[in-house]
């Protein structure tokens, strides 16, 4: 199952939350938090709560952002070099989704961070590539993960690497 934990501007866009007590994620990548960039055209950011990996997507049609971030998510997966049957077994575990407020400040403050360096990377172009900018993000060294791989793609490899290992 996948859960993703909207800031209250991108919930106020695209409904309330409906996760239950106890429910967990189940996917490989973690729990996602989510909010809106008031670009032109607007734009949803993601975060991966573990590993910080950032994917850029459209915002509209809002109604349909959760059914839509899988795809989005295997594009940005497949550009890291994930292993297509791992990319496919994270979809299988996103055919379920669910909503809730944001939980960690930690990440929060991660969003801002990668939306204000979004914001200079893509210098007023009117139509970034939104997935290689999420690309240039991941390159971003994070505070959480000084402790660990320093910056969310190599949080990511390090990830990919413990489930293709032989001893994985």
């Amino acid at each position: 199952m996948l859960i993703v934990r909207a800031t209250k501007k991108l919930l106020d866009r695209i409904g309330p939350p409906n996760l239950g007590e106890g429910e967990q994620s189940t996917t490989l990548t973690g729990q996602w938090y989510a909010t809106a960039i008031f670009w032109k055209p607007q734009v949803a950011l993601f975060v991966s709560e573990p590993a910080l990996l950032p994917v850029l997507m459209p915002l509209a049609p809002a109604a349909t952002l959760l059914a839509r971030f899988p795809q989005q998510l295997a594009a940005v997966l497949t550009a890291h070099a994930t292993p297509q049957p791992l990319i496919d077994e994270e979809l299988r575990q996103m055919r379920d989704h669910r909503l809730a407020k944001t939980a960690s400040r930690s990440v929060v403050g991660i969003m801002n961070e990668f939306t204000f360096l979004a914001s200079a990377y893509r210098a007023d172009t009117p139509a970034p590539d939104l997935q290689a900018l999420a690309i240039r993000l991941a390159a971003t060294p994070c505070s959480p993960l000084y402790s660990k791989h320093v910056s969310p793609d190599r949080e990511l490899a390090a990830v990919l690497r413990s489930f293709t290992s032989p001893e994985g």
